[in-house]
């Protein structure tokens, strides 16, 4: 039962979203060189996960759409410069840096994932081997090396995000990540 002061936020497709990355993402890291099937599947799964957010950002509920939280850059340093001296205000959904964070993750881990594909393509393995490279194994050091890049970058702005929900948290005086468990909000 939801307290008459909280709103409700999170759709519970967007929290569905946002944990199975969490998982899929710390599963995909943890068995990048050791266990490639579980790897390679893990990789499928953020990129059907990115695939089913990219759709539910244009035609989601209100706060899951991505005209709700997409701001311009001056916003978003705005609010980060507030932030900073402990003044920013505070938003239902995402603020703007949050927003410019989630576009930073999503394009970090399409890319992430696109060349996690054609490496593994490259090498003979996976949907793209055909497709892309038929008998001949090219370019997989450079897909690779591109894919690492972007993992490691994508881990970067993972921690980032994290330390922004617990400034954002501190300063709002709210749990952010409580939010994305049960999707609701104090009003």
């Amino acid at each position: 039962m939801r307290d008459e002061h909280e709103i409700k936020v999170w759709d519970p497709l967007v929290r569905l979203f946002h944990w199975g990355l969490v998982g899929a993402f710390a599963i995909a890291w943890l068995t990048e060189d050791e266990w490639m099937d579980l790897h390679a599947y893990a990789g499928y799964v953020i990129g059907s996960l990115l695939l089913v957010r990219l759709a539910w950002g244009l035609i989601g509920t209100r706060y899951a759409r991505f005209n709700d939280f997409i701001t311009s850059p001056s916003s978003v340093v705005g609010y980060l410069k507030d932030l900073m001296v402990l003044r920013a205000r505070r938003y239902i959904g995402h603020n703007p840096a949050g927003g410019a964070m989630i576009v930073a993750l999503l394009l970090s881990l399409l890319i992430t994932t696109l060349t996690g594909m054609l490496a593994y393509g490259a090498t003979g393995a996976g949907p793209l081997a055909a497709m892309f490279f038929s008998q001949a194994a090219y370019g997989s050091e450079l897909f690779e090396e591109v894919h690492e890049f972007f993992a490691n970058f994508t881990l970067l702005l993972v921690l980032i995000h994290l330390a922004g929900v617990g400034l954002g948290s501190l300063v709002h005086r709210e749990n952010l990540v409580r939010s994305m468990v049960t999707g609701t909000k104090r009003v």
